[in-house]
């Protein structure tokens, strides 16, 4: 059995990113995997990294939260949408604030490379998009998946990082709905 946390990175707990999580973590909770679910929209906390890593502001109590439950985590599960080609704005402050170096990387004084401080972790995403899944691929190359799994990720030693796209969104049918709901209750069951 594994330790997920998934984390809703859309602005709204209420939406189809919210049920995508819920469904995941039931699922995960049904074949006995502990599971930490955190919606984004939830937290206190100021998502500018206002001096980047120049001077690392203070962390809120919400964000040191984040922190410690993804250093307890074995599977970290990140559900959005897809926001012009990219993630939402509260996720990426997010990211910025909590993925910080020492926690989650370190560069080294001498050289280019960094450490990866977080491996040992897997990793998903499940997104939602209302264009067509080829469409973010061959018109626009993926930006999200490309920064999610490559860029922040697997940087940080996440890996593997699976990916699971939910496209079309605005033209689904309820029961069409339904479906993507229950492919992500099994991933949470497989921890996938």
């Amino acid at each position: 059995m594994k330790k997920i946390l998934v984390v809703n990175g859309h602005s709204n707990s209420e939406t189809l990113c919210g049920a995508l999580s819920r469904s995941y973590a039931q699922g995960a909770r049904e074949a006995g995997h502990e599971v930490r679910l955190t919606h984004l929209s939830d937290l206190q906390f100021d998502p500018i990294l206002h001096k980047g890593y120049l001077k690392i502001q203070e962390l809120e109590p919400d964000l040191i939260q984040a922190q410690k439950d993804i250093l307890w985590a074995e599977h970290l599960v990140f559900v959005y949408p897809i926001w012009w080609g990219t993630v939402p704005a509260l996720l990426k402050g997010f990211l910025d604030r909590v993925l910080l170096p020492g926690f989650a990387f370190k560069y080294h004084a001498k050289d280019p490379l960094w450490d990866k401080l977080l491996k040992g972790r897997t990793g998903r995403l499940l997104l939602t998009t209302d264009a067509p899944w080829w469409w973010n691929l061959f018109v626009n190359g993926d930006p999200s998946i490309r920064m999610m799994k490559k860029t922040v990720l697997e940087f940080c030693g996440v890996k593997p990082v699976g990916v699971t796209q939910f496209d079309q969104i605005k033209n689904r049918k309820p029961e069409e709905i339904q479906k993507y709901l229950q492919k992500a209750k099994v991933l949470g069951q497989k921890a996938l």
